[in-house]
């Protein structure tokens, strides 16, 4: 059996380019929060698990050509996509480098705002990613994050197919030390490493036929089936019949597919 992943959903190209996708898909959301936290031009901005693009461009955008956008990615391919792409685009204020989330190598009390987007669900030991950025904040400075609570999908009418998967899912977590509702949470992590002025919003999103995230559920098990087989959570068969059942429900119109719940938390850094 493998020892337990660094990272949830793994590191396939096809991963790669549903997290570029990704990156539209949530770019509402995440405009709203920075407009809250107050990403103005000048600012030194740096984001933890930024993936090939994240953020980055609308970042860059905010802090403009007098500010600087950081990127940590532990991924060597995935930092390569994010530089390609910021280059692409001309963003000569954004320097991606690999890194852990959990000991970035950035400077300490650095950074007028540290954020990420859906990294803490995906890792182990996320109480230490958010330590860390603290730590490289300056003071007076901000704290962001955008994270999930599961379930993934509810679904009605209500598929045994997926109950089961939801099961793998779960059982797959507890083995890579994955807390699944980590988003109910964030905001008691952040006063738990000494943030004050904490605010919170939550989100939830409907996904009908032919929006990008109706399919996201089979995205995951693409990513983590032959995981779950190597954990002896499924047999191949049983899997296989169980990714058949989903495709065909989420594909019927007549299903109702509700996303997971969203929380955004975010606070500063004491001065």
């Amino acid at each position: 059996m493998s020892k337990p992943d660094q990272y949830l959903l793994g590191y396939r190209e096809a991963e790669q380019d549903r997290l570029e996708r990704q990156a539209l898909e949530l770019a509402k959301e995440s405009a709203w929060l920075f407009n809250e936290v107050g990403v103005l031009p000048g600012m030194a901005v740096a984001e933890i698990g930024c993936g090939p693009r994240g953020c980055l461009d609308m970042l860059a955008d905010l802090v403009g050509p007098s500010g600087t956008v950081t990127g940590i990615e532990r991924s060597d391919d995935a930092a390569a996509r994010a530089n390609a792409f910021t280059a692409s685009r001309g963003l000569t204020n954004v320097e991606v480098r690999v890194g852990d989330g959990r000991s970035t190598g950035l400077p300490r009390d650095a950074f007028d705002l540290v954020t990420a987007r859906l990294v803490l669900i995906n890792v182990p030991h996320p109480d230490e990613l958010v330590g860390e950025a603290v730590s490289i904040a300056k003071p007076g400075g901000a704290v962001a994050f955008h994270e999930a609570a599961w379930p993934l999908h509810t679904i009605d009418p209500p598929l045994e197919a997926w109950d089961r998967l939801y099961a793998i899912f779960q059982g797959y977590a507890v083995v890579n030390g994955i807390d699944l509702f980590i988003g109910r949470r964030v905001p008691r992590l952040l006063r738990d490493h000494g943030l004050a002025d904490i605010r919170s919003n939550a989100i939830t999103q409907i996904y009908p036929v032919g929006h990008g995230r109706r399919m996201l559920a089979l995205d995951f098990i693409e990513n983590l089936g032959s995981r779950f087989v190597e954990h002896e959570l499924v047999a191949v068969d049983e899997l296989t019949t169980l990714k058949a059942e989903l495709r065909r429900h989420l594909e019927d119109p007549d299903t109702f597919v509700l996303s997971c719940l969203f929380v955004q938390a975010w606070g500063r850094k004491p001065r």
